[in-house]
């Protein structure tokens, strides 16, 4: 379903747009996607995103069994591996790394202990944990392909919400990803004429589409819509776009994510630049997570994706009008009061001064500040809590 075009914005002609990068947050979470995924786990397009991961759920099946029924053994034919025999399934069942991981926590079993083992050794530990498990209950999600595998061990109410669940929401609202709708996989900032070109050919190197056998996570663009959001000191316009980005474990290696922002650009190795409004929400997968999902985050995810960026708009500009601070008392009791160090203080202030060509005096000047003197933090945490200060001064305007 193509969304239709947000107002106040300009016009979709496609071209690179002159971009300042040097603003907002960066972030880095999709380029560690990018640079983590083999090729056999990136895809071209959400049509064969969803295929794959639609295809393993159908041949899956789900099942509660009791802990201590179920029987561990060395195979036969290769006795480094182990197999599980469960009530219903003298075949056996292979688990996969993962899985094995899974069933040896539930069990109260260190699982790293376990692998440097001998096979036979390392089932006569878990047999005993399954035996004394307290839970009394595990579920089991097994494939068949070739031959029964066992892909997640959870407790009996982990709530599964599918992977081709989450793309199939996206594809509601995005199409295939690919341009067919205004949401696409990203364009490029050509660092050279500081431009960011949203016409960028999808293969294995650019997509931002990934799929493993236990999860699956996918990041999107409005990038042929720029929106409008003020100003740079030189008077070319401030522009943004709209992502988002999402990801889900059915097999429990993860909560289902979703994540929306405004940015400025995407560079060739996945790294967000000038991020601003960013918002994420997280639901853990207990009892009640598909009904959350349905009723919900892929209700949201789609609003977000539907709605006008005017709010966003009226926020940046407001904040730019809002005057806090007309002298250099009035700056640093400004940043003092909330917070930060007489160092911080004068760092945030210089920062202003260097990259605006003027002390700060709005909300939004010192916001800027803030963000730009946390990309200067070399530690995670430290860099959070700044920017988690400068999202909480602009909240103030909405």
């Amino acid at each position: 379903m193509a969304s239709s075009a947000p107002a106040n914005q300009t016009s979709s002609s496609h071209q690179p747009w002159s971009i300042d990068v040097n603003r907002g947050q960066r972030s880095t979470r999709v380029s560690s996607e990018w640079f983590s995924r083999p090729d056999d786990e990136k895809f071209l397009s959400l049509r064969d995103l969803y295929g794959s991961v639609r295809a393993r759920a159908d041949c899956a099946t789900t099942r509660i069994v009791e802990s201590r029924n179920i029987r561990v053994e060395a195979r036969s034919d290769n006795p480094e591996r182990l197999m599980l025999i469960a009530p219903g399934d003298e075949r056996g069942i292979a688990p996969t790394n993962w899985s094995f991981g899974q069933l040896a926590s539930l069990v109260g079993a260190p699982a790293s202990y376990l692998r440097n083992l001998p096979a036979a050794l390392a089932g006569i530990n878990l047999q005993h944990g399954l035996i004394s498990h307290r839970g009394e209950q595990v579920k089991l999600l097994q494939t068949e392909s070739g031959r029964t595998e066992l892909r997640a061990a959870t407790g009996p109410d982990y709530g599964r919400i599918w992977d081709h669940e989450l793309v199939s929401a996206v594809m509601n609202f995005a199409g295939d990803g690919t341009g067919d709708t205004r949401w696409k996989v990203p364009g490029t900032i050509d660092w050279g004429s500081m431009r960011y070109n949203p016409n960028v050919d999808i293969t294995k190197e650019t997509t931002t589409l990934y799929a493993s056998d236990r999860d699956v996570f996918l990041f999107l663009v409005d990038d042929r819509n720029p929106i409008v959001a003020g100003h740079l000191p030189n008077g070319e316009p401030d522009i943004y776009f709209r992502g988002f980005y999402c990801w889900n474990s059915e097999v429990g290696s993860k909560t289902l994510g979703i994540a929306t922002f405004y940015l400025r650009g995407v560079c060739a190795n996945r790294c967000l630049w000038g991020v601003e409004n960013f918002e994420e929400v997280n639901i853990r997968h207990s009892k009640f997570a598909a009904a959350r999902f349905a009723h919900q985050a892929a209700p949201a995810l789609e609003h977000f994706a539907e709605s006008s960026p005017q709010r966003f708009i009226t926020g940046v500009k407001t904040a730019r009008e809002r005057i806090v601070a007309r002298k250099d008392e009035d700056r640093e009791d400004f940043l003092r009061k909330r917070g930060f160090s007489r160092a911080e203080t004068s760092k945030i202030i210089e920062t202003v001064l260097v990259e605006e060509g003027h002390p700060p005096e709005s909300l939004y000047d010192f916001v800027q500040g803030i963000t730009a003197h946390a990309r200067t933090k070399t530690h995670q945490e430290a860099r959070l809590e700044l920017e988690g200060k400068a999202r909480r001064l602009l909240e103030r305007v909405n």
